[in-house]
This record gives structure tokens, C-alpha cells and sequence, in this order.
């Protein structure tokens, strides 16, 4: 990665930002200050963890996942003026890191898009506002409530607390009745690990959709979107659609492409959304894109090793260079095409886990990556925290690449006892 930047000159608000272990190599040591809610940096001991990677100069803890005073702050840690760019590690960072952005002077989403992009029920508002399609929905305060929204809406829901990430807490109800007892999963639903003790929530209860799931990635560079892709996107079935898989780009007609684009371009500019990648899901219903909800960072789930990989262009050093201040090139058609397949088991004590190196000799298989070992337990599939690893392909159509994905995770058995 061809970035120019000095010591301590990159904040990263959020320590769980995961792709900083693909920087290691690229990035100058001592680049990076990780700015992690105190609580966090114990339970999770990123004191070892920013020990183990050199390009970061600095861990600072401070307090922002329920608001973050900037200018506190600045006056503890002055140094933190000098930065060039700002850019939020993981969801619960986006707000802060805006404030931080705009009180610097620094590229960054704006603290209003931020706020908006940080509520799904907010969302939902400015998608109304600017007639994008909505599932009919309402913010609840009780079970009673929801299961009577379910009631008027053929018997089925989706039950999600507006502020968690990962599908964390996101329910599919096909009964009224199971309301009471799956309230508590949304409502107060365990704390991810990267999350402040406490951190409040709201519940929507939403319209159940039927159509195809895909995402919109953008890279906007001072409010104009620079690139535009569709991801396709697959979900496990049963009570909790946790994704469990990608492919990039989209399998979509041309129509339905620049209908899904157009789309996340107009719920980025209604929102004053000023620099940086926007990540938006939608369910393509009758032809139409449908909102599921929108995060102002850049997409997880490898979406972004798969973009460079089909586009053969670096977006996250692109997405860097836009918080620079900078309009980077990025190719604006794919050349191939790539997927992620990620690996789940049933729940229970692992006993045996099989069939990498067979995985690893189906074509187009670029990595295979098993992180659940022996000996472990594996929990029920509630989030995607709970996936027990993923593969990647490369294929020459969107078809080819997920053909080969689900092949080679087919290959790979976890036996639980």
C-alpha cells in the first residue's frame, strides 16, 4: 500500500478493527492510534493485542460508544490533533468518529449522516422522507406490541434492536405467540465483545420480506459517489439470518444493478453523508430495492478482500486516501469475480474437524480458513460471531465464484458430540 503517512498520523476509533492485521506489513510501525472504550481494552487485553502489531504507535482509552467528548479528549491527548485521517473500526465507533473527524477538520461521514446511519429506526425515517421502499415497521417498547404488529401483518415479523451490528439480536417470528418469549433477544441482547457494558438499544419490529438479499458498497469522497458495487448475499435459514455468504459482484441484471445503486446513492445524499464507504442491505423485492439498514464504515465479512480481488483495485487503500482529502481512481467494472463462503456447525463439543486440504483443491479456491478446533464448543448460530470459519474463491462470473465456494465449504465437515 503506497500511503505516505507519518508516526501516529491514522486514528482508528474501535480496536476491534480486524483488517489492521492486513496492514501490519503496509502501513508504517507506529502509524496507528487505537482509540477503545476502557472496559473493552480489559475484557478483550488489547494491550497485547497493540503490542503484537507494529504499525500501532498508540492504544488510548476513552469512552465513545455512548457519546465522546471530543474536546476532553484533545486536551488529554493533544497529539491526537496532528492525525491526517479518522476512520471507525467497528460499528459502534461511526458517531464518535465523525465528531472527531469534523471537529480536526478531517475527510469523514458528518456527525448528522453518522447519527442517522448509527439508528436503524432513523433510517427508516429518511428512507420514508425521500420515498425509498420500506418494509412497514414501528419502534415497540413491549412484546404485547410487536406481537401485535405481527398479528396485522400475516402473522410474521422481524424483531431487531436498533443499535447492534453483526445481526446480532435479529429474529425472524412466523407465530404472534413466540413474541413473549423471543422479546429479551432483542431487547437486551448480550453484549458483543467489542461493545461497552450497557450499551442501550431500541426494537423495531419490521414487515417480513421475501426477495433476494444483497448489499451496495460505496466510496464517497466529499458527499459524490467514486465507486459503486452490489454484493450478492446469502443467509442462513431458521429464526436468525445470520449471512453466510457473498459474492461480488452481483449475478443481477444490469437493471436491477443500477436500480440497487441509484438507491444507496440517494439514502447517502439525503443524509448529507460527506467521506467515506457506505455499506447498505437491501432485499430486491418485486424489482424493487427494499431498505434493511445502512452503516457508515466500510462492510465486513471479507466484502472488501472481494471487491479488490473482482475490481483488481485496492478499496481500502482507496477508502484511506478519500479520508485523506484525496479522489482516488478505482476501476468502475470488475474483471472477474469472487466469493466468501463462511463455515457453520451444529452446536455441541468438537470432536473432529475434516476436509481443509480437500477444499483446498477445488478450482478457485484462493484461502480456506477453519477457526473452530477441537475440543471446542461450538454455540448456536445467533450472529456472525458464531460462524467457525470461511473460504474464499475466484471465479471468471459472479456464478462460477459461488458455484466454487459452496463446493469447497461442502468439503469441510465439523463433528460435534
Amino acid at each position: 500500500m503506497d500511503l505516505d503517512l507519518g508516526r501516529e498520523q491514522l486514528v482508528v476509533v474501535g480496536g476491534s478493527f480486524g483488517s489492521l492485521r492486513w496492514f501490519d506489513q503496509e502501513l508504517p510501525a507506529g502509524s496507528v492510534v487505537l482509540v477503545e472504550e476502557p472496559d473493552v481494552i480489559r475484557r478483550r487485553d488489547l494491550v497485547r493485542f497493540a503490542e503484537e502489531l507494529p504499525l500501532i504507535g498508540r492504544l488510548v482509552a476513552a469512552e465513545y460508544q455512548t457519546g465522546l467528548d471530543v474536546d476532553a479528549l484533545l486536551g488529554r491527548e493533544p497529539g491526537l490533533a496532528d492525525a491526517r485521517l479518522v476512520l471507525p473500526g467497528l460499528e459502534y465507533a461511526v458517531a464518535a468518529t465523525a465528531r472527531l473527524a469534523d471537529r480536526l477538520g478531517r475527510p469523514g461521514a458528518g456527525a448528522v449522516a453518522a447519527d442517522i446511519f448509527s439508528d436503524k429506526h432513523r433510517m427508516r425515517l429518511l428512507a420514508d422522507e425521500i420515498g425509498l421502499a420500506n418494509p412497514a415497521y414501528e419502534l415497540v417498547d413491549d412484546a404485547g406490541r410487536a406481537a401485535e404488529f405481527a398479528r396485522a401483518h400475516g402473522g410474521r415479523c422481524v424483531l431487531k434492536p436498533t443499535r447492534r451490528s453483526g445481526s446480532l439480536g435479529v429474529q425472524l417470528i412466523t407465530d404472534p405467540a413466540e413474541v413473549p418469549a423471543r422479546w429479551a433477544a432483542s431487547a437486551t441482547p448480550p453484549e458483543p465483545p467489542e461493545a461497552t457494558a450497557g450499551l442501550p438499544t431500541g426494537v423495531l419490529v419490521e414487515e417480513l420480506l421475501v426477495g433476494s438479499e444483497h448489499s451496495v458498497e460505496l466510496l464517497v469522497a466529499d458527499g459524490e459517489v467514486i465507486f459503486a458495487n452490489v454484493t450478492d448475499k446469502r443467509v442462513a435459514g431458521g429464526r436468525h439470518p445470520v449471512e453466510t455468504g457473498h459474492t461480488v459482484p452481483s449475478a443481477l441484471p444490469p437493471a436491477e444493478h443500477d436500480a440497487m445503486r441509484s438507491a444507496a446513492a440517494r439514502l447517502a445524499a439525503a443524509a448529507g453523508f460527506g467521506s467515506g464507504m457506505l455499506h447498505s442491505e437491501w432485499i430486491l423485492t418485486d424489482g424493487v430495492p427494499t431498505l434493511v439498514e445502512c452503516a457508515a464504515r466500510m462492510p465486513g465479512d471479507m466484502i472488501t478482500a472481494l471487491i479488490s480481488i473482482a475490481y483488481e483495485g485496492d478499496v481500502i487503500e482507496a477508502y484511506l486516501r478519500v479520508l485523506c482529502g484525496e479522489r482516488p481512481a478505482l476501476p468502475q467494472r470488475p474483471t472477474g469475480a469472487a466469493a466468501v463462503e463462511f463455515l457453520t456447525a451444529q452446536p455441541g463439543r468438537v470432536i473432529a474437524v475434516d476436509g481443509r486440504r480437500a477444499a483446498l483443491r477445488v478450482p478457485g479456491v484462493l484461502d480456506v480458513q477453519v477457526e473452530t478446533k477441537v475440543g471446542q464448543t461450538v454455540p448456536e448460530l445467533l450472529s456472525s460471531a458464531h460462524r467457525s470459519g470461511h473460504l474464499m474463491t475466484w471465479g471468471a462470473t459472479p456464478d462460477e465464484a459461488a458455484v466454487a465456494a459452496r463446493r469447497a465449504a461442502a468439503e469441510i465437515r465439523i463433528t460435534v458430540g
